[in-house]
Order: structure tokens, then C-alpha cells, then sequence
């Protein structure tokens, strides 16, 4: 087995003509890694992906081909893939308007190029849901900025923008309707996309986890503020408001409390989403 690539979350390995994508218990905030790992919190996101890659399964294909044909150290964080040529796009969709989507709107009145109304606030929902591309830059070498939806059709042309468009706004169209039976909603999130050997495109890496996704107490939800969050955006708070950090590495190591409250967030949406309780 040989070690591909080494991410700030996960290990890839070559197997064969298979990879093993593994999810380590680190974290990060503000592209840095911080030096406290969250126990639990790699085999949570595996275990949500694999829910929410069965839930669209027939909205598109995804990359698995087994969760437990992997070494049994890995068992619960590791999964057997198929080889994909990732595209070179974060394609994000929103719902609702929080994080580097708010700043740009109160700058620009738009998102990616998305024109929005006038006078909508922090945690406004949108009048529809936007999908607002990033440009994907490897770690360590700045950070995504956004794309307009030219931007990507001159990048990979016009049938494969429309493409993934097409499947980020219906993945998160039909998540959402999933999570917000749950009392979740997702207020945006990011997929990533390969093409396989047959040129289609699917589904990688992770899918609307506490990692890929904002997610918001439905019954808790009130525009005009901060949400409750049940991702990581809890732990950028605490970073921003607590500490004199400043964003560059290393991070600050996060306290006890600090790591049971964002773990807690973790399997509080696996529990609510999956109804299962996590063990």
C-alpha cells in the first residue's frame, strides 16, 4: 500500500487500482490544523458520508466500493474508492447566507456573481438556493477564492459547468429536504466531484458532514445573528472570540471543554440526521 497524498483531515492510499480514503480525528479552522484532535471525529464523518452517499445515491453515482473491505485498524474511518480525476472546482451550494458568502454579499450585493436582493441579513434564507464556486488551491498555497459561473465554464466548458451545477444545487436541494425533517437545516455546503474512467461524474471524498457543511437548529433558527451551529464553525468562534490567534500555524490548542462541546455537535448531527444513536 502506498501513501498518496497526506491532507490536513485525511490519508489517501493506493491499493491496487483502488484508493483508501482515511479519516484521521484532526481538525482544522482557517485552512490550519490545530495541534488537539476531536476523538471520534474521523469515523463520524465516514460514517455520514456513507449515510448521506445512500440517500442520493440516485441523484449521482459516488465513489465507494466498500466500508469494510479496509485494514481493521481503520475500521470506521476508512473506506475502499474508485479512482477519480478530481475537478478542480469547490462547488459549494447555499441556501442561506453566513460566512465568506455574507461578506461578499454586504460588499457586492452578489455571491459568485449571483445578483441577491437587497436588505437580506446574517442567516436570511435565500429566495433559492445559489451555487457559488470556489477555485480549489492546494494547501499551503493561499486560499479558494470565488468563481462566477463564467469563470468555470471557461475553466472546463460549458457542458461540464452545467453539469455540476446541476448536481450541486440537486444534492443540496435534496439534503436539505432530508435534514430539515430532522429539525437540521443546511445552510450551505461543499461537494467534491471526480470523473471516472467512463467520463461521468461522481460523487467523493466526504458529503454533507459537520466538516463540508454549515448546519443550523431548525427550531433555533432567527436571522439577523449568529445560529447555533452543529459544525466546526463553533470551534472558529471560540478560536476568533478566545483566544489572540492569528490564523496562522500553528493553532491554538483547544481546551477539554472546548473539544467535548464541538465533538458533542459532531454526533448530535449524526444521531439527528441518521437516527441512529453513534456508539
Amino acid at each position: 500500500m502506498e501513501l498518496l497524498h497526506s491532507g490536513k483531515i485525511r490519508e489517501i492510499y493506493a491499493d491496487g487500482e483502488d484508493i483508501l480514503l482515511v479519516a484521521s480525528d484532526r481538525i482544522s479552522i482557517y485552512d490550519v490544523v490545530l495541534p488537539t484532535a476531536i476523538p471520534d471525529k474521523g469515523k463520524i464523518l465516514t460514517q455520514l458520508s456513507l449515510w448521506w452517499f445512500e440517500q442520493l445515491a440516485d441523484v449521482v453515482p459516488n465513489h465507494i466500493i466498500s466500508a469494510t473491505d479496509v485494514p481493521a485498524e481503520w475500521a470506521g474511518r476508512a473506506v475502499r474508492c474508485e479512482r477519480l480525476d478530481m475537478v478542480m472546482v469547490e462547488c459549494i451550494a447555499r441556501g442561506y447566507l453566513a460566512g465568506s458568502g455574507l461578506k461578499e454579499y454586504e460588499r457586492d450585493g452578489a455571491v459568485s456573481g449571483v445578483e441577491l436582493p437587497p436588505g437580506l441579513i446574517e442567516g436570511s434564507q435565500l429566495p433559492e438556493p445559489i451555487y457559488t464556486p470556489t477555485t480549489k488551491v492546494p494547501p499551503g498555497q493561499g486560499h479558494d477564492e470565488f468563481m462566477t459561473y463564467a469563470d468555470v465554464e471557461a475553466k472546463l466548458g460549458a457542458e461540464r459547468a452545467a453539469e455540476l451545477k446541476r448536481i450541486t444545487l440537486e444534492v443540496y436541494r435534496r439534503g436539505s429536504e432530508i435534514a430539515v425533517a430532522k429539525g437540521i437545516i443546511i445552510a450551505d455546503t461543499k461537494i467534491e466531484l471526480g470523473v471516472a474512467k467512463d467520463g461521468s461524474l461522481k460523487l467523493a471524498d466526504e458529503l454533507l458532514t459537520p466538516d463540508a457543511a454549515r448546519f443550523w437548529s431548525a427550531d433555533e433558527w432567527k436571522p439577523g445573528g449568529t445560529q447555533r451551529y452543529l459544525d466546526k464553525q463553533f470551534l472558529r468562534d471560540w478560536a476568533t472570540h478566545n483566544t489572540d490567534w492569528d490564523r496562522t500555524e500553528p493553532g491554538p490548542e483547544i481546551p477539554d471543554e472546548v473539544v467535548e462541546a464541538t465533538r458533542n455537535r459532531y454526533i448530535e448531527v449524526y444521531e439527528r440526521l441518521t437516527g441512529e444513536k453513534w456508539r
